[in-house]
Parts: C-alpha cells; sequence; structure tokens
C-alpha cells in the first residue's frame, strides 16, 4: 500500500519480485488494488548475481523499501550500511511489525499481534472481548501511511542536505502514534478500560451503529450539543424529559431507548429522514454498495481501472492529481528496467539463462 500511494502520486516504483514464487496460485493482477501503479522486475535474491542487480538498481534511485525482518536484507547483502554506499542520497525504507530491534524484533506477527501491543486492539469490539477492526489499523494505518510518510520525509530532507538514511517503520510504533489521542485520555483519567463504555468505543447512544427495520444498519455520530439536539427532534424525543446527554451512567438506558425508535424505519427511511443534516448520520453500507452511493458518485470516489472499480488516488491535488494504473504482472519489466540501469543486452541475456531474472 505505501507503494501505490506513491505510486499513484508519480513516483516511479519498481517493485522486486521473486522468481520463484513461493505460491502457484495464478492471480490475475487486475484486482490487486495495493499493488497498482508500478513496474515490475523478477529477481532471484538467493543468487549471488541478484546481489549486484540490486545494487546497481540502488545507484539509480532516490528510495527503497524492504519488508524482511531485521537482518535478512544484510544477509542477502543489500542492507542499508552497503546500499548507501553505493548511493549516499538512498532514502532506505525499512517496514517490519515489531521494529529493528528489541526482544520481539525476529519474531513473527500479524496485524492483530502489533495493535494487540499498542494497547489499540483492547479499546475495540464488544464488552465480551476486543475484536479486530480488520487489518486496517497496524498493517495499513500503522504501517504502509507511515512508511509512505516516512519516505516522502526522507526524500524531501535528502533535497536539503544530501545524505540518506534509515527509516525504521515498526508497524506497532505507528499504531501507538495514531492511538495518541487515546493515550492522552487515559492519562488524564477521562477514558474507562471497559468497551462500549466510552464515547468513541460504542458506549455512548449518541455515537455508534443501530439496526433498522428491514435488518441493515444506520450509524449516528451527534457529539456536539447541537447536532444531538437534532437528532432528538427526527427521531421524536425532543422536548421530553431525558437525561443529560453527556450522563453516562444514563447511556445503556438511552441506547435501549434509540434501538426501540431505529426498529421502526427501514433504513432508507431514515436516509430520508436524516442523511445530508448535521444529526451526523450515515447509512452503513456494504463494499458493494458503497460505489453506487450518491456522493461517492458526485465526487468519482471510485474509479474503474482495467475493469475493476477501486477507490481513487487519495489525497486529491489540485494541479498534479495523482493516476492508478494496473498493478504488473510479474517481472514484466525486467529487461526495461536492467537496460535502464545499465545491463547490457548480452549481460541480460546471461542473467535470464543462469535464472538470476526473469
Amino acid at each position: 500500500m505505501a507503494a501505490m500511494m506513491l505510486g499513484d502520486m508519480g513516483a516511479d516504483v519498481i517493485r522486486v519480485d521473486r522468481l520463484n514464487p513461493k505460491s502457484n496460485l495464478a492471480t490475475d493482477p487486475r484486482y490487486n488494488v495495493h499493488g497498482r501503479s508500478r513496474r515490475s522486475i523478477a529477481v532471484d535474491l538467493q543468487k549471488k548475481a541478484a546481489t549486484e542487480v540490486i545494487l546497481r538498481l540502488v545507484e539509480k534511485v532516490d528510495g527503497l523499501m524492504e519488508p524482511f525482518r531485521p537482518g535478512v536484507a544484510e544477509r542477502l547483502g543489500i542492507g542499508p550500511a552497503v546500499a548507501i554506499q553505493r548511493n549516499p542520497k538512498l532514502v532506505y525504507g525499512r517496514m517490519t511489525g515489531w521494529g529493528q530491534d528489541g526482544p520481539l524484533a525476529n519474531a513473527a506477527g500479524h496485524d492483530i499481534n502489533y495493535i494487540a501491543l499498542s494497547g489499540v486492539l483492547h479499546a475495540i469490539g464488544p464488552q465480551e472481548r476486543p475484536m479486530p477492526p480488520l487489518n486496517l489499523v497496524g498493517d495499513y494505518g500503522g504501517g504502509a501511511m507511515l512508511l509512505a510518510f516516512g519516505m516522502v520525509c526522507g526524500l524531501l530532507e535528502a533535497t536539503r542536505s544530501g545524505q540518506g538514511q534509515v527509516i525504521d517503520a515498526a508497524m506497532v510504533d505507528g499504531t501507538a502514534a495514531l492511538f495518541g489521542h487515546f493515550a492522552g485520555m487515559d492519562a488524564a483519567g477521562l477514558l474507562s478500560p471497559d468497551r462500549e463504555s466510552n464515547m468513541l468505543d460504542g458506549g455512548a447512544h449518541f455515537y455508534g451503529t443501530y439496526a433498522t427495520k428491514d435488518c441493515r444498519f444506520i450509524c449516528i455520530g451527534s457529539i456536539e450539543p447541537q447536532f444531538y439536539s437534532l437528532l432528538l427532534e427526527k427521531i421524536g424525543l425532543l422536548g421530553q424529559d431525558l437525561p443529560d446527554q453527556m450522563d453516562r451512567k444514563s447511556w445503556p438506558a438511552m441506547r435501549s431507548r434509540l434501538e426501540a425508535i431505529f426498529l421502526t424505519k427501514t433504513r432508507d427511511e431514515w436516509c430520508g429522514i436524516m442523511e445530508g443534516t448535521d444529526v451526523c448520520f450515515a447509512p452503513v453500507l456494504s463494499v458493494a454498495e458503497a460505489p453506487h452511493h450518491a456522493h461517492a458518485k458526485a465526487r468519482d470516489l471510485y474509479i474503474d481501472v482495467s475493469g475493476v472499480k477501486q477507490p481513487r488516488p487519495a489525497p486529491r491535488f489540485s494541479r498534479t492529481p495523482g493516476q492508478a494504473r494496473v498493478a504488473p504482472k510479474r517481472g514484466e519489466s525486467t529487461t526495461e528496467v536492467l537496460s535502464w540501469i545499465g545491463f547490457s543486452r548480452d549481460e541480460i541475456a546471461e542473467l535470464r539463462k543462469d535464472r538470476v531474472v526473469g
């Protein structure tokens, strides 16, 4: 995803793919949304000659991103010390779950583990147990987006200093950074450790999701007093003798009351009553429904890339808008890239013969 973000915005991204992938599963690259907007070369990094291929590529580029466990790039001969020696302005981005050091640095892990250790997973889900929010928080929010941000920061700094550096992008670090607001609330004694008891975790009746008559869902986020007052008006409770909005003890009873009200109408009926108002309302749409909403259509939020509907590049630029290109087939640009970094036709043929590249 980090490479997609950079590629969508105009960076020339070259992905180094395995020459002999572990999986034989043939996947149509059109459906690899996060693999879009780049070129691909196929290299067998286990072969000694591959090291020189990568280092000659390093000499020509501004940045490199690698996803290995700590020490693997060094064992392959393409670690940051060697790479930056070949290109002193290189920004070397390292993506890991746990970081380049610490007692867990070399352990396997996934998004769920990183967000658990950073305190985030404990805060998400129903009272009974924590619930992973897909893999959006650790992999993509704390990982990919902060790696892309780190690369851009490093590239900007390198244009001023003329020196490269290493970016240690750990998903556990990024997740903790995303959680900073709640860490501050906890330090101030304003955050309950119990799930579904805080304002933004489903505890408040005015911030959450509700089932409708047709077994669909809507959501409200009526935090500010004026928005809450409008919500009460739209659902027929304005003027009744109600507890104070921020009286936490009354939240469960008020939630039950709102649950009963929202079950009296369908999702579309509630959209007709509240959508577009300052209630802070939205229907809860499925992945298939989202592109067809009027707001998504008006903003061209979803685009067609080789017949596959997918989110457009974000954020939007007024003068240099992003452009998404279909993900490449494995190694489709190998010859083109090797020629660009100075390999002769005969050298490329020899590398192909020896199955160093393909």
